[in-house]
C-alpha cells in the first residue's frame, strides 16, 4: 500500500550471508587460477613484524576496491558488506584506510630503494607473459605516450599543461590492450623522457614468451632521434607524431600544390594529404614526413585569406604505404588513450589518495595491475561478444548478482536471485576457468 508516495516498507538488518556482487566469484577463481596471491608474496616485502599484515592483504583489498567500483580509500569500509563472498576467496582480512596509507608510504619509500614497487613491476611482468602467451598474436604493436592525472595536492607539481598533477609514461600492446610498462612521474618531468627505456622493457616482455614489438605507434612526444635510432636499429616500423618546428615548416612550405591531393573526410571538411621527405640531426638516414592539412576557416578573413591547419606524421613505413593508408593507421593510436580512460575512469586511478608521490605511485601500478587482470579475464573467459564490455559493462552485468550463501555439512551453496540464463552465463565462465587452470 502506497501512501503519499511512500510504500510503507518497513526496513530491519539481517545477519544472514547476503552479497550483492556474487559475479566477482567468477573473476577471483580466475586470479587464483593466475597465481596472484603467490606472486605478490614472492615479490613484495615481508610485514616488519609477524603482527603485521602479508602484502597480499594490501594489494587485494584494493583490487577489489577497483574492481567492485570504489574511489577513494575510505570505500574500503564498503567492502565489509560483501566480507562473505570475499571470505569464500580466502580474502578474509579487509584492512582500514590508514594502515592501507601507510604500508603504501613503506611500498614506496625512496630510502628501502622502493621495492614494493619495484616489486610490483615484476607481478605485473609475470601476468602479462601469461597473458601474452595465450592471446595468439606474433607480432605486436607498441603504442608508447605521456599522460596526464590532474591532482590538487599541494606536493604536485604544474606539468607543461599549467595544471598540477602527474605525468605517467604508459605502454600498451595494442593487439592485446594490456599495459606492459607504466612509469609514474611528477608532472613537471618533460614528456620528451625516457622513451627508449620503456620501449626497450617492451620488447624485452614480448621476447620473453618467444614474440616480438613489430611496430611502434607514438605521440609528438617520442619524436627525438634517440628513440628513431632505436627503432631503425632493431628493424621496427614506426609513425610518430612530429613536432612542428621550423625546419619541418619549412618542407611543408616546398611541397607543390600539384602533390596535394583530396581524401574522404568523414566530417565534410576538404581535407588534403601531401608528404616530403626529411633529415633529422642525429639519424643515419632520412624518413617521410606524411602531411594532411585543413583550411582554416576559424575566422571572419578566412574567406578572404587562404591558411590552413597541418598535422604531420613521420614515418619509415615503406611506399606500398600511402600516405593516407600511414595517417589511419597512425590515428588508431585513439585505442591507446581509451585504454588509459578505461584506467583511469573505470578502474579509479584518476583519483590519488595521497599527498606522497611515491605512494600514489604504488596505488596507480596497482591500479594497472587490476587492469590488466580484467583485460586477461575478458580475454580468457569471457565470449568474443563480450569482449568489447568495459569494466563498467562487467560490473553491470557480470558482478552486480545478488544472492546468499548457505552452509551446509560439507559444502557451500550459492543461492543466486538470477535468471536462468545468468546462471548459465556464470556457470559457463566458471567451467572455463576450471578447465583453463586444472583448478579442483
Amino acid at each position: 500500500m502506497v501512501r503519499n508516495g511512500f510504500t510503507g516498507i518497513k526496513l530491519a538488518r539481517t545477519d544472514e550471508p547476503l552479497t550483492g556482487q556474487d559475479g566477482y566469484l567468477a573473476f577471483g577463481e580466475y586470479l587464483r587460477g593466475m597465481k596472484v596471491r603467490e606472486r605478490v608474496e614472492r615479490h613484495l616485502p615481508a610485514p616488519g613484524s609477524n603482527r603485521g599484515f602479508s602484502p597480499s592483504v594490501f594489494v587485494e583489498a584494493l583490487r577489489s576496491l577497483f574492481l567492485m567500483g570504489g574511489t577513494t580509500l575510505s570505500d574500503l569500509r564498503e567492502l565489509e558488506r560483501e566480507k562473505d563472498l570475499l571470505a569464500l576467496l580466502s580474502q578474509t582480512v579487509i584492512p582500514d584506510e590508514d594502515t592501507v596509507g601507510q604500508w603504501l608510504r613503506r611500498m614506496g619509500d625512496p630510502k628501502t630503494e622502493r621495492k614494493g614497487l619495484m616489486g610490483l613491476g615484476e607481478v605485473r611482468d609475470a601476468i602479462n607473459r601469461e597473458i601474452l602467451s595465450r592471446d595468439g598474436v606474433t607480432a605486436y604493436t607498441l603504442d608508447l605516450d605521456a599522460s596526464f592525472i590532474g591532482a590538487g595536492k599541494q606536493s604536485a607539481r604544474h606539468s607543461y599543461l599549467k595544471d598540477k598533477g602527474y605525468m605517467s609514461m604508459m605502454a600498451a600492446f595494442y593487439e592485446t590492450e594490456v599495459f606492459v610498462d607504466d612509469e609514474f612521474r611528477e608532472g613537471n618531468v618533460p614528456p620528451q623522457v625516457g622513451h627508449v627505456a620503456v620501449y626497450r622493457r617492451g620488447k624485452a616482455l614480448a621476447e620473453s614468451v618467444g614474440k616480438r614489438v613489430s611496430r611502434v605507434r607514438a605521440d609528438s612526444a617520442s619524436y627525438n632521434a634517440d628513440l628513431i635510432n632505436a627503432l631503425e636499429e632493431d628493424g621496427v616500423q614506426w609513425t610518430i607524431t612530429a613536432d612542428k618546428n621550423n625546419a619541418v615548416m619549412e618542407l611543408i612550405d616546398r611541397i607543390d600544390e600539384t602533390e596535394w591531393k583530396a581524401v574522404a573526410s568523414p566530417g565534410g571538411n576538404v581535407v588534403e594529404v601531401a608528404e616530403t621527405v626529411h633529415a633529422m640531426g642525429g639519424t643515419p638516414r632520412a624518413f617521410r614526413l606524411v602531411v594532411k592539412r585543413v583550411r582554416d576557416l576559424s575566422t571572419p578573413l578566412s574567406k578572404v585569406l587562404v591558411s590552413y591547419r597541418y598535422w604531420v606524421v613521420a614515418t619509415n613505413f615503406g611506399p606500398e604505404w600511402t600516405g593516407t593508408r600511414v595517417l589511419e593507421w597512425h590515428q588508431q593510436r585513439g585505442h591507446f588513450e581509451n585504454f588509459f580512460k578505461g584506467l583511469k575512469n573505470d578502474v579509479g586511478v584518476g583519483y590519488l589518495p595521497t599527498g606522497d608521490f611515491h605512494a600514489n605511485a604504488v596505488f596507480f601500478r596497482i591500479g594497472v595491475l587490476a587492469y590488466n587482470l580484467f583485460i586477461g579475464f575478458k580475454r580468457d573467459l569471457l565470449p568474443a561478444a563480450c569482449r568489447t564490455w568495459t569494466l563498467r559493462t562487467v560490473r553491470w552485468k557480470l558482478f552486480s548478482l545478488a544472492g546468499r550463501i548457505v552452509r551446509h555439512a560439507r559444502s557451500l551453496v550459492l543461492n543466486l536471485a538470477v535468471d536462468l540464463r545468468s546462471l548459465a552465463f556464470l556457470s559457463r565462465i566458471r567451467g572455463q576457468c576450471q578447465a583453463l587452470f586444472c583448478l579442483a
